[in-house]
């Protein structure tokens, strides 16, 4: 199991200082110190005032936010969860993802999202109807503008003709993408196209306020990781080859020596599941908070849950 740290920008109370450059540098740093393998940072560029009052969240840009990680880090990687591709011309957005995977040294993970929020599409004058074939249009561009030497494709956010992307990503062909969402077709876009499947944990309240399928139990993402392998088979590739991150209620960490015990116990059900990546949430009150919940998240749950499973 790795493990993904999910910035607390997207936590209610989250101290401004975390998303200052000061602050952000402490937060990446005591990441990659604690033993976490990625960072990341969610996608809203025009959420509505409405969205925001009833639960919504800040963000910073993903891709912005994780190039200045990249420059004050030397191992984590730095993933977009999620990066809403109907949002972005496809060729644009391939640009971006190659600068910050190519000044990172290879380390950029994109994991992308459809999109739920009807008001957001239509404040980016994007048709949230077709957010499907805008999605599936992005992946296979994503796919193919690095495979040639050039790349002639036309969609509905494109049109290209011998078109170039240069100096492309470190990583070949193209930096990981993952596929966020519970529903089949993700895990059906997956399998086909993706280098990963990142579900949710969720109930069903969630599931309608997302727009996505619900898996409550480490159960349901069994059967959901065999529909998945199932699928790459079919596709003629190696399921072994799909990661499945998860986040869950248990993200949150509590405190004491029976949460740490649950929370490594649920690890453990995740994996036989098919989980080989674990989305965490620290509290964002502060910096040191934040930095001490790291801390204590590496030494509590990661290295004790690492050296469980290797029987030491």
């Amino acid at each position: 199991m790795r493990f993904t740290v999910d910035h607390p920008i997207g936590r209610p109370g989250c101290a401004p200082e975390l998303y200052g450059p000061e602050g952000l540098r402490t937060f990446a740093r005591a990441a990659e110190d604690a033993g976490f393998d990625a960072i990341a940072f969610t996608e809203h560029p025009a959420p509505s005032a409405k969205w925001l009052a009833r639960g919504g969240h800040a963000t910073l840009d993903p891709l912005d936010a994780l190039a200045f990680c990249a420059a004050v880090t030397e191992r984590l990687r730095l993933m977009t969860y999620l990066m809403v591709l109907p949002y972005h011309s496809p060729l644009a957005a391939a640009k971006r993802i190659a600068t910050v995977d190519r000044l990172s040294g290879g380390r950029l993970t994109i994991c992308a999202g459809g999109g739920y929020l009807r008001s957001e599409f239509n404040a980016l004058h994007v048709d949230f109807e077709r957010r499907g074939e805008l999605f599936d249009e992005a992946l296979d561009v994503l796919r193919d503008l690095w495979a040639g030497e050039s790349y002639t494709g036309e969609g509905l956010r494109h049109t290209a003709r011998g078109t170039v992307s240069t100096p492309g990503p470190v990583q070949l062909p193209h930096p990981p993408v993952w596929i966020g969402g519970n529903g089949r077709n993700a895990r059906r876009r997956a399998a086909r196209a993706a280098q990963g499947w990142s579900p949710l944990l969720n109930s069903a309240d969630l599931a309608a306020t997302t727009r996505t399928a619900t898996l409550s139990t480490p159960a349901d993402l069994a059967v959901a990781v065999d529909e998945l392998r199932h699928f790459a088979t079919q596709a003629g590739r190696d399921p072994a080859a799909i990661e499945v991150q998860v986040k869950s209620r248990h993200s949150d960490l509590g405190t004491g020596e029976a949460a740490y015990r649950s929370h490594r116990e649920h690890l453990g059900e995740l994996a036989d599941a098919g989980a080989t990546w674990f989305v965490v949430r620290v509290p964002g009150g502060s910096v040191d908070e934040a930095v001490g919940a790291l801390k204590l998240y590496g030494r509590e749950v990661i290295e004790a849950y690492r050296s469980e499973r290797s029987g030491s």
